[in-house]
């Protein structure tokens, strides 16, 4: 056989060892990680729910989602082991540095314009009828008998 017919082949059973090779690194990485967890670790379940472990078992972990609330969950529902400052941050909303203030920010509008005596105002009020200006139409605009166009003597809409 020709070497040009066996490249394909070589290619994919290479790039199948090495994607394998690789998913075999990460799940060896996550169970290294699940095995150093320790009870009051803070963890991320694959369902994206935050807790903090109380036990440990062989293949199983208690963990309390809530203060007085304990749920069994499979040693491989754990996502990820989080340290404590990140955990804190997460589910509790404390800010990693307290040196970095948020900017604050306004609850209307009004403090994002100008001055009264600086800005113009908008005349917005409705005015009056009398104040609004009329439609001049003459009469060469409307027929003597009040009728339409369509209505009228049957010249231009008889067809």
């Amino acid at each position: 056989m020709n070497l040009v017919t066996l490249l394909p082949f070589i290619v994919l059973i290479g790039a199948m060892f090495l994607m394998t090779r690789s998913a075999k690194k990460k799940q060896q990485q996550a169970a290294q990680m699940r095995d150093h967890m320790t009870p009051g670790t803070g963890i991320r379940t694959i369902g994206g729910m935050y807790a903090t472990v109380k036990e440990i078992g062989d293949d199983t972990v208690t963990l309390e989602v809530a203060p007085g609330v304990h749920a069994i969950y499979a040693k491989m529902a754990i996502a990820a082991v989080l340290d404590d400052a990140e955990y804190n941050r997460i589910v509790h909303g404390a800010e990693a540095a307290a040196d970095h203030e948020a900017p604050v920010v306004p609850d209307d509008i009004s403090s994002l314009t100008k001055d009264e005596d600086e800005a113009p105002k908008a005349d917005l009020a409705k005015k009056d009828e009398d104040e609004a200006p009329k439609l001049d139409l003459g009469k060469k605009d409307q027929p003597e008998d009040g009728k339409g166009d369509a209505e009228g003597d049957g010249e231009a809409g008889a067809k």
